[in-house]
């Protein structure tokens, strides 16, 4: 037992003691972080943002806008070292903003081919307001346990500050996905610091302020981040000071570090082991081949699970090593030694060149961008790097099945290894011939698809660029166009067989109607459109189809005669107010074939009416069936999220029982078409297609009847929806007795009343009636159709007696004309498509019809990395009005490439923003798409000559 005064010593001792172990932990915290502080006040300056955005799809990136970090490692140079991913392969425009903010811009001058690292840059003089210092590349420095601290714009933030500790030295590459960028061939060192996107490139700093890392990846699912080492780094930065292009050799086979107990059972001999082991007491295991590449230098040479021992004659057991041998030997042979199962093989190969299978070039057509298969795609699915790949489809390759980095082997049957050859053979093809392409998926490579394209001369440029390998910019020239004697489109076929009577006399007047869409207007949903049309004159070769098919002006149409002959059309016009369109065909290019047109009915369908539906399947086969009208009765069709053509005020027909089909025709006994059966699309439910319903003759006659004659004033329009209410229903909004009365004995059957659902903005409708009027008489005569409607619009003015809020009166409404041309002018400026404001803006949003519209915008473009948000109004320009696009056009005249824009905005809520934006006229120049009495032409405008960057 201890005494209290012993116990009292004791404790008096211990907790002394604690207290002296806590101050003297304290202390050196304290210390630390003075210690950190320090080194992040001399650290952090020379860190940057780097904004950037790709603008071409390139390889296995694809075109965008992005945010990461970079580190000046060369003050007097002006280099900025940060991630490939970053650097990108492709074209990229790139600005860094330093710590004080300034902007500088930026060229990318290295992506290393393998390895996560790309050098930047810059101009030291444009740096006017802050001294510009290098961090020091410390690669020795990084060790296990050691604390370090990530300086970036960790998520976007500027700037933060990550702490951590260096776990691993000898973690494998971290794979970020199928057909993305890999590193490989190297280590990766592991620590815990959380990083995010933005951070890619920060500079991974010790205690001392010396950098020992590149970040370079993270996991979501843990805090787990992941650092280049930087032994390859400082071997390109001597080249790149000096203006070298850094060698880089390859032998095109991809190796895993395994540790010992690993290597034995892959039947390493102990004595050599033993001998590594002594020669290399720090290292952990050796080097394994896991696979090489079809074509390579070490195909069928080495062999998976081959021990790597020595190269050149020098002991091998890390990837530096490795690359430090094979990078010095581009083009010459050297002496592998691998053990294969315990026994010695000693090998002769030749080393690759790593530049020579990363592509430099791409070839642009008809909006699709094509490159060289890279080693990196090849890699990950094990074929020859021999071939082009598709980057992005584009406009002409998106008509077809073929996904991106789909390899194309042949062009109409001819080989094309090669961009050269690629070239060679799509220069024969002239604009909107047909032509075959054969390729295969990547990740399919033993099945080979063939494809049938059109090809384009017109939407698109079609040019051939090239980088420069020491200066990093981008060169492009326009492609040869040599094409063969064009094949006249056409020919001569039957129409379609079939046995049923009624749909034999139809049948010579179906055709397939095919619309692609180069550049998004109108809002419209998708590019590529398939229906089917009728043919209402032969003689002119018009045919007729609904808007679900031809939804816009601006395309290329495909007709298709039996299912066995294309023929190309021209949109003539849209009708402003129904689902209707008016395509033009030569009939001479027919050949002869008995195609004619379709016999109109007169008569109006009735509920319990007879018909027989014809129409064609997607896979070209007609289909008939008898079936009954269901009903002839108004359908209210509901918005969509984005304005777009949308059907009002008519009265359709349903029927009891149709065929899955594109599209067709209702036709009574003798074959005479009652209505057309048109798609309706549902814009306001993506899970939806829509509907199929019956537009009746008398539409399809007026609109034929429109083509050819002078309206230049275009069908009258009151601007308003209406909405057919019951007569129950009125009473409850005020409708009289009297009233009610007289439009029961109108339409005894229907006993309904229209009442106006919605207002055109700007309209003359809009000032003098209100959503909720009942319109009970036109010129004195009850109404209650839809139909009666639609014809008093056609006059200037009309007579309309309402009732509101039980009070009726008489108004006159002037009519307001809508022409049929759509739209006919387009710019293409800054990567955004704009366009003057159309019709469903004001019909459907309650938008002013002034400004610029900004339709869409592409990725990898100034108006992508500025956010410039299509259902945008610009209504001016550095503070100039910009009332039309004329206006726009003459505000951002002379603007000079790199220069900024100041665009006042106002979106669909009407709330008013400012943005600014700098121009890029190299890879986005303005131009007009223009449509002219010869057909749609693109051409530039201003000054758009400029000194490649």
């Amino acid at each position: 037992m201890f005494s209290n005064t012993a116990l009292d010593l004791a404790l008096h001792t211990r907790f002394n003691g604690s207290m002296m172990t806590l101050w003297i932990c304290m202390g050196w915290a304290i210390a630390g972080a003075v210690g950190w502080e320090r080194v992040l006040e001399k650290s952090v300056p020379s860190v940057v943002v780097i904004r950037m955005y790709g603008a071409r799809s390139f390889d296995t990136e694809g075109s965008r806008s992005s945010v990461a970090t970079g580190f000046i490692v060369d003050a007097e140079h002006g280099l900025i070292l940060t991630n490939r991913h970053v650097v990108m392969p492709g074209p990229v425009v790139a600005e860094a903003h330093f710590q004080d903010n300034e902007e500088v811009a930026l060229e990318a001058i290295y992506r290393d081919p393998v390895h996560d690292f790309g050098v930047f840059r810059f101009d030291p003089n444009e740096v006017e307001f802050m001294a510009v210092k290098a961090l020091p590349l410390r690669p020795a420095h990084a060790r296990v346990g050691a604390e370090i601290r990530l300086v970036g714009n960790d998520a976007g933030e500027k700037i933060s500050i990550l702490s951590g500790t260096l776990a691993r030295l000898d973690r494998a590459a971290p794979r970020y996905g199928q057909n993305r960028y890999n590193d490989f061939n190297t280590f990766y060192i592991q620590a815990a610091s959380g990083s995010s996107g933005g951070s890619s490139g920060s500079p991974v700093l010790d205690a001392h302020g010396h950098v020992v890392a590149l970040n370079a990846g993270s996991r979501k699912s843990a805090a787990s981040s992941f650092f280049l080492p930087l032994d390859r780094v400082v071997r390109a930065l001597d080249y790149i000071r000096k203006g070298e292009v850094v060698p880089r050799g390859t032998l095109q086979a991809t190796f895993q570090h395994r540790t010992y107990d690993e290597v034995e059972r892959l039947g390493l001999q102990s004595a050599t082991q033993a001998a590594v082991r002594r020669a290399q007491p720090d290292t952990t295991g050796m080097l394994v081949v896991r696979d090489t590449l079809p074509g390579g230098p070490a195909h069928g040479k080495l062999a998976p699970g081959d021990v790597l021992t020595a190269v050149g004659g020098v002991l091998v057991t890390d990837f530096v090593a490795l690359e430090r041998i094979v990078d010095d030997k581009v083009g010459e042979e050297i002496s592998v030694t691998v053990e294969r199962g315990g026994i010695v093989q000693e090998l002769t190969l030749t080393v690759g060149d790593l530049h020579a299978i990363t592509p430099s070039e791409y070839l642009e057509v008809g909006g699709a961008v094509l490159n060289p298969l890279s080693y990196q795609l090849a890699r990950q699915h094990q074929i020859p790097v021999s071939g082009v790949a598709v980057a992005s489809l584009g406009y002409v390759f998106g008509q077809s099945t073929i996904s991106r980095h789909a390899v194309i082997t042949d062009v109409n049957g001819v080989a094309v290894p090669d961009l050269d050859t690629m070239e060679q053979q799509l220069a024969r093809i002239g604009d909107g011939q047909s032509f075959s392409v054969g390729s295969f998926a990547i990740e399919d490579p033993k099945n080979r698809r063939v494809s049938n394209l059109y090809m384009d001369r017109k939407w698109f440029p079609s040019q051939r660029c090239k980088r420069d390998e020491r200066g990093g910019q981008w060169t492009c020239s326009e492609s040869p166009l040599m094409p063969d004697e064009a094949v006249a489109p056409g020919g001569y076929t039957q129409p379609l067989f079939s046995a049923d009577k009624i749909a034999k006399k139809v049948a010579s007047s179906l055709v397939m109607v095919r619309f692609d869409i180069p550049y998004k207007t109108d809002g419209v949903y998708g590019q590529h459109f398939r229906g089917v049309g009728v043919i209402v004159d032969a003689k002119r070769g018009l045919v007729l189809c609904d808007r679900d098919t031809i939804p816009v002006t601006l395309g290329d149409v495909h007709l298709n005669f039996g299912g066995a002959v294309d023929v190309p059309g021209e949109v003539v016009a849209l009708h402003p107010t129904h689902n209707l369109a008016l395509i033009r065909y030569k009939p001479s290019s027919l050949r002869g074939s008995p195609f004619e047109a379709a016999k109109l009915s007169e008569r109006d369908l009735e509920r319990g009416d007879t018909v027989t539906f014809v129409g064609l399947r997607s896979n070209g086969q007609l289909v008939s069936r008898k079936t009954e009208v269901l009903s002839v009765e108004p359908y209210t069709f509901p918005k969509g999220r984005i304005p777009f053509f949308r059907q009002m005020n008519l009265e359709v027909v349903r029927v009891q029982d149709s065929s899955n089909t594109l599209g067709g025709v209702l036709v009574d006994r003798k074959g005479r078409v009652n209505a057309m059966w048109a798609s309706y699309p549902n814009l306001a439910n993506k899970k939806s297609n829509g509907w199929f319903l019956g537009m009746q003759t008398p539409i399809l006659q007026d609109m034929l009847a429109s083509f050819g004659e002078d309206r230049e004033e275009g069908w009258g329009s009151l601007e308003v929806e209406w909405r057919p209410i019951s007569l129950a229903e009125a009473r409850r909004y005020g409708l009289p007795e009297s009233w009610s009365q007289r439009l029961e004995a109108v339409d005894p059957e229907r006993r309904e009343v229209l009442m106006a659902l919605a207002v055109t903005a700007e309209s003359p409708a809009k000032s003098l009636l209100a959503e909720g009027d009942m319109l009970v008489a036109i010129d004195g005569r009850p109404v209650t159709r839809l139909v009666d409607v639609r014809a008093a619009s056609q006059a200037t003015s009309v007579h309309l007696e309402i009732v509101r809020a039980g009070q009726a009166m008489k108004i006159e409404v002037p009519t307001v004309p809508l022409g049929s041309s759509g739209q006919e002018r387009v710019v293409l400026w800054a990567g955004a498509l704009l366009q003057a404001p159309y019709r469903e803006l004001s019909q459907q949003m309650g938008q002013p019809a002034d400004g610029v519209y900004v339709s869409v915008y592409w990725y990898g473009s100034p108006a992508g990395r500025y956010k410039l948000s299509a259902m945008r109004r610009i209504v001016a320009v550095d503070g100039v009005a910009t009332p039309d696009l004329d206006a726009f056009l003459a505000a951002v005249a002379g603007k000079e490439d790199r220069s900024h824009v100041r665009l006042s905005l106002v979106d669909m809520e009407g709330r008013e923003r400012v943005k600014t934006l700098k121009l890029d006229l190299q890879y986005w120049p303005t131009q007009e798409v223009i449509r002219t009495e010869s057909g749609w032409v693109r051409r530039p405008l201003g000054a758009q000559t400029l000194e490649t960057r």
